[in-house]
C-alpha cells in the first residue's frame, strides 16, 4: 500500500493494518521528512488517545492529516506503532 500526498508517496508498507476503513501503516514505513508533530489530540473510546502529524510536501501544509496512538488501549494494541491518513491523502496498491 502506498499513501499520497501532493504528488508524492508519503509513506509504503507492504504489511497495513485495515481498521474501520483506515489503512494503519507501520511507523518505519512513513517518509518522515514529510511528517511534522501536531499539537491536536483526540480520544476514541476503543483505541484511546490520537495524537496527529501535520504533512508537509513541496512547502504545502495538510494541516492534522495523519495520526497514530502512541499508547493503545487493550483492545487497539495491534495498531501500536502505525500511522493512518485521512484528509485527502490518497491511500492505494
Amino acid at each position: 500500500m502506498k499513501a499520497i500526498w501532493n504528488n508524492q508517496v508519503i509513506a509504503e508498507s507492504e504489511k497495513t493494518i485495515q481498521i474501520e476503513g483506515n489503512h494503519y501503516f507501520p511507523a518505519d514505513t512513513i517518509k518522515k521528512e514529510f511528517f511534522k508533530a501536531s499539537d491536536t489530540y483526540t480520544t476514541c473510546p476503543w483505541k484511546g488517545i490520537a495524537s496527529y502529524y501535520h504533512i508537509e510536501v513541496n512547502g504545502e501544509v495538510n494541516m492534522d492529516a495523519a495520526w497514530f496512538y502512541p499508547d493503545t488501549k487493550p483492545a487497539a494494541r495491534e495498531i501500536k506503532d502505525h500511522v493512518a491518513f485521512w484528509r485527502g491523502v490518497e491511500v492505494k496498491k
